[in-house]
């Protein structure tokens, strides 16, 4: 999940994959809060991955 990736999406592109995102991160709370999510570590990047999308699409405009 790099923003190499993203740098030629179009702006609802981008739209999409940020609500995809963050129901990934509502997902992974829910699991974490029950003991499911063995690999914590994948909050985090989810988290800092939403961050570059909404850079990236802060930035066009």
């Amino acid at each position: 999940m790099l923003i190499m990736a993203e740098k030629n999406l179009e702006k609802d592109a981008l739209q999409s994959k940020l609500v995809d995102l963050k129901k990934e991160q509502m997902n992974q709370r829910f699991a974490h809060a029950a003991g499911q999510l063995p690999k914590t570590h994948v909050i985090r990047a989810t988290r800092r991955e939403i961050a570059r999308v909404k850079t990236k699409l802060n930035a066009d405009k």
